[in-house]
Formats: structure tokens, C-alpha cells, sequence
């Protein structure tokens, strides 16, 4: 039995409502020091804008909820300091490939990136990329991630109707399914041609699940109860 709860989701209702983020001003000088560090060690890591939810609650198989606007500085220093402030959550899309053959690929995230060596599906914290006048729109974000980390696109798969959340402390991990249309060894030669063309691949490799017995260490939580889900149904 799963800790997580995994819970289906017909449709996502998210919107932008720009608002002053306590947190980000009132440790300001903390949150500066801590990402010059980073920076240091990490010369890669950029400090661009990320979108944080506010508010939100699933009511009914539908997520409705509203970001705010603040740097990955604050993003990443509140992320480490263990989610002190409890008023936002990191919600976030996740692309769930799965192959033609019923296995499902994730990646191995880069030495320079901020979630080095777990092993993830495509995700990215949202951004302004992601808007669409003002409705946060993580499906065509979480395409874009797919894209920009496996050179997959929209001609090579289908992405399943609905969602599945996984809520785990302050974060809230949103899964969609991407359906490809190749097998698991075909993608994963595909994918491993692409990262090793990409001069900064956020990448270092592709891990297979075909069976729970294929789960890996470096897996969060929610990526695991996920997985132990689909693969217990398709049993």
C-alpha cells in the first residue's frame, strides 16, 4: 500500500495572481548568501523567475488553485530550508513516458542541475513560458520539458486525458501520461542520441521501469508511489 495518495485528476483550473511572497522578502539577505553558494558550486544555476501555488485544493477531480511570481533564488533556498514557509506549495507537471511496450522511461538529471543524479520523468518548475493570458497551462509546459530534455515532441507521442497527483509535504507532483509511440529500447537510443548532441544536456541518462522491480534509490517518493501504481494496474 502506497504512503502517497495517488489521485486522479479530470482537469487542471490554475491561474496567475500576482502577489508579494512574505518569505522571498523577509529572509532576502539569507536567500542571497545561500544562492551565491549554489552559484559557486553550480556556476550553471540561473536565477530566473519561477511560478510557486499560493493557493489551491481538488474538489471533485479538479485541481483549482493560483501562483505567484518569485525567483528561483527564493524557490530553491525555501525548497532546501526544508518548506519552512507553509502558505505556498511547489506544484508542478511531470511527463510520464511510457513506451509502446507498457515500460516507463525517466531521466537521469545532470551534475549541474538542481535535482542532480535523482531519477525524474521531464519536469520543470513553472514559469511565465507557461501562461496563457491569465491561466497557468502545465500541459503545454510539461511538453516543453519532455522536448528540451529527450527531443520528443508532439509527433512522437500522445498525451493521456487527465492527471494524477501526488502530494507529498509541500509538494505537489502532477503526472501526466505521455503515451509514445515507439518501444523502451527504441527511445531510449533515441533520447541517448539527443543528450549526447546537447552541449549542456540537462540529462546524464535514461532509466527503464518495466517492473517494480526496476525502481531506483534515487527516485522521490511520489515518482516511486506512481510508478508501483500504474505498474500494480497493469499487472
Amino acid at each position: 500500500m502506497n504512503e502517497i495518495s495517488i489521485i486522479p485528476l479530470t482537469r487542471l483550473d490554475l491561474r496567475f495572481e500576482p502577489a508579494p511572497w512574505r518569505f522571498a522578502e523577509e529572509r532576502r539577505a539569507e536567500i542571497d548568501a545561500y544562492f551565491a553558494r549554489l552559484r559557486a558550486e553550480k556556476p550553471a544555476m540561473w536565477n530566473g523567475r519561477v511560478l510557486v501555488m499560493s493557493r489551491g485544493e481538488i474538489q471533485d477531480g479538479v485541481l483549482t488553485g493560483a501562483y505567484l511570481e518569485t525567483d528561483f533564488a527564493s524557490f530553491i533556498a525555501w525548497r532546501d530550508w526544508g518548506f519552512p514557509d507553509k502558505t505556498v506549495r511547489n506544484c508542478f507537471a511531470m511527463a510520464a513516458l511510457r513506451s509502446s511496450d507498457g515500460a516507463f522511461l525517466l531521466g537521469i538529471m545532470g551534475r549541474h542541475t538542481a535535482t542532480a543524479g535523482q531519477v525524474y520523468f521531464a519536469a520543470g518548475t513553472p514559469d511565465r513560458s507557461d501562461l496563457a493570458g491569465e491561466t497557468v497551462d502545465l500541459e503545454r509546459g510539461v511538453m516543453r520539458e519532455l522536448t528540451e530534455e529527450t527531443g520528443l515532441g508532439r509527433a512522437d507521442v500522445d498525451p493521456q486525458d487527465g492527471w494524477y497527483a501526488t502530494p507529498l509535504s509541500q509538494r505537489l507532483a502532477l503526472m501526466k501520461i505521455v503515451q509514445a509511440h515507439q518501444t523502451a529500447d527504441a527511445l531510449r537510443e533515441r533520447i541517448v542520441t539527443f543528450i549526447a548532441r546537447e552541449p549542456e544536456p540537462e540529462l546524464a541518462g535514461i532509466h527503464v521501469v518495466r517492473s517494480v522491480n526496476d525502481l531506483h534509490p534515487k527516485m522521490p517518493p511520489y515518482v516511486a508511489a506512481f510508478l508501483r501504481d500504474r505498474l500494480a494496474l497493469a499487472d
